[in-house]
């Protein structure tokens, strides 16, 4: 059971997405696991084939719990002898006997079931428990809807008695919260965070904005938040220590620019995936993968690299927003930089008083790892890359 996130002690196993004898390539997704943010899907490591299952959809495991067995002779690794091959892991559960796929019976408990069969069942109006899930432990999966869905019309599903905020299949809204009180507090108890502010002109880079949109399609249009992310990661290389995460002493910056973005949850909560090797993208690129993040995030659909490599985090309330926001650092990073709403103001501009575009940005910044005047820099080096956004 992979931690996804500082936050995290257990999950909840949901849905395999291979089966015992698939051969698996690094970055793939395998599995499906439940937390207090949700649905995320887990990607493997290693580049080997599916042994056997050591846990089964249904089972809440901690964190570091073993879940299935790889095949070593497929990794690359000594070839072991199938006597070694079959040794249960050490502390390893023993898993129950799969059960044969049939119908759910209504115990009270929801049925097993992937997030996405949950989503579709909702939207025909099937119950869950009235379907025959082919998925491991009988859970039930996407095709067991299609397939029902194109047979016979079966009962809708009555609504449970349930006093939980409501948000997606999957999604406990209390635990979601509770989820984000404990990360927020061992931020403020363990990070001496510093603040700092620094208003920011974007008159040019709307109107650069303007003209680069003017003959696009709506869909392919970019957006203001866009050249925030591009301008952050890029000041990065000005001040590299605010990108890493803190793990442990002596801190070591990382090489790698993975760019976190609080999404809000329209049920209300917060998560902030990254974007991956945000640096290395173009302005459309950057533009794409937030569009991306964001839908994938609300339909509870991330993965577990995007929870967990984080290296620094963006965040924004929009054009309806506040003028300034004042983060908290999301351990184990060491740097979240704010930005306010943008915002007509009267500045000084070629020697008069004139209306400007501007926002305030701000960067909540760890005392471990730099300080006010390095932090300073990285604003003023942000400033620098938004008045020349036609810089590739």
């Amino acid at each position: 059971m992979p931690s996804l996130g500082a936050d995290m002690d257990e999950g909840k196993l949901v849905e395999w997405l291979v089966k015992p004898g698939d051969h698996v390539t690094r970055g793939d997704i395998v599995a499906v696991v439940e937390t207090q943010k949700g649905a995320i899907e887990i990607e493997i490591f290693e580049t080997c084939e599916i042994g056997e299952f050591l846990a089964l959809p249904g089972q809440t495991l901690p964190v570091g719990a073993p879940l299935a067995r790889l095949v070593e002779t497929a990794c690359g690794g000594d070839v072991p002898t199938p006597q070694a091959a079959r040794q249960p892991l050490p502390n390893a559960p023993t898993p129950p006997p799969p059960a044969k796929p049939a119908p759910l019976a209504t115990t009270g408990q929801a049925p097993l079931a992937s997030p996405a069969a949950r989503t579709r069942a909702g939207e025909l109006g099937l119950a869950l428990e009235m379907l025959s899930g082919t998925g491991p432990g009988g859970a039930v999966l996407l095709a067991d809807v299609e397939r029902q869905a194109q047979a016979v019309p079966l009962p809708a599903a009555q609504p449970a008695a349930d006093d939980r905020p409501k948000g997606k299949p999957g999604l406990d809204m209390a635990e979601m919260r509770r989820a984000i009180a404990a990360a927020m507090s061992r931020s403020k108890r363990e990070i001496p965070h510093y603040y700092l502010a620094h208003e920011i002109d974007l008159q040019a880079a709307q109107n650069w904005l303007t003209a680069r949109n003017a003959e696009r399609a709506p869909d392919r249009r970019l957006l203001m938040g866009a050249l925030l992310v591009r301008a952050t990661v890029r000041a990065l290389a000005k001040v590299p220590e605010l990108n890493g995460q803190f793990q442990s002493e002596p801190y070591s910056p990382s090489a790698a620019v993975h760019c976190g973005l609080a999404v809000a949850m329209r049920g209300g909560g917060l998560i902030a995936p990254a974007i991956l090797d945000a640096d290395a993208m173009d302005i459309d690129a950057i533009m794409a993968a937030m569009r991306d993040i964001v839908a994938r995030t609300r339909a509870g659909r991330l993965r577990n690299s995007e929870i967990t490599q984080g290296t620094i985090t963006v965040s924004s309330l929009g054009e309806t927003g506040v003028d300034a926001l004042i983060g908290v650092i999301y351990p184990p990073q060491v740097a979240l930089v704010g930005f306010g709403a943008p915002r007509l103001k009267p500045v000084v501009h070629d020697g008069g008083v004139v209306p400007r575009l501007a926002m305030t940005a701000t960067l909540a910044g760890d005392h471990r790892v730099g300080d006010g005047r390095r932090g300073a820099l990285f604003l003023a080096e942000i400033d620098r890359l938004l008045q020349e956004p036609e810089t590739p």
